[in-house]
């Protein structure tokens, strides 16, 4: 009997600290570096689809900024519990304007490929400079995203991390990249 709770207790001394490793390795990994984000609504369509899973970038803007055309997960401004995920078209300092639907920045239409006639509408808004610490973003289904052009701005902080990674459905697996414009 001394000999079973003996190996008992190495059981469970090994189980804890297989399982505090894993914690030490794990935590910082979800918290620092990347982390999942499941996408809820049409706002995206049709670059991402409600019920998406996502693999956040959490670290690359620590050390660059955020650029034109990245898909990012961000704060909503007006209820930080919730978040968004969004594409940036306006950089800080920049002078953006909304046509009939059409995108400038810095009186320049703006080529937006990932936005299909599908998901455009004719809005305008009359054009905004952006602050030292602002972007501007915007769904990329025009007709039903919540976005800069009702909630303004967003500041830097507000961004949680950019999308990397598909992982869910298996048949959309990619990896993401800024367009080039």
């Amino acid at each position: 009997m001394n000999e079973f709770l003996k190996k008992a207790g190495l059981l469970i001394f090994e189980t804890i600290k297989v399982v505090l490793i894993s914690f030490a390795i794990i935590l910082p990994i979800r918290f620092f570096l990347i982390q999942p984000f499941y996408v809820e609504g049409a706002s995206m369509e049709p670059s991402f689809h409600s019920k998406e899973y996502l693999i956040i970038d959490e670290i690359s803007y620590r050390f660059s900024d955020p650029e034109r055309g990245e898909v990012v997960v961000l704060r909503y401004p007006r209820d930080r519990r919730q978040f968004f995920i969004k594409r940036i078209v306006g950089l800080p300092g920049e002078r953006i304007r909304l046509e009939n639907g059409i995108v400038s920045v810095n009186g320049r239409p703006l080529e937006e490929s990932y936005v299909s006639e599908l998901y455009m509408n004719n809005a305008s808004m009359d054009e905004i400079t952006l602050g030292a610490d602002e972007y501007f973003v915007m769904g990329d289904n025009r007709t039903n995203s919540l976005d800069s052009r009702s909630f303004g701005p967003i500041s830097r902080n507000a961004i949680v991390g950019r999308a990397w990674i598909r992982g869910w459905p298996f048949n959309r697996i990619s990896l993401f990249s800024a367009p080039q414009y």
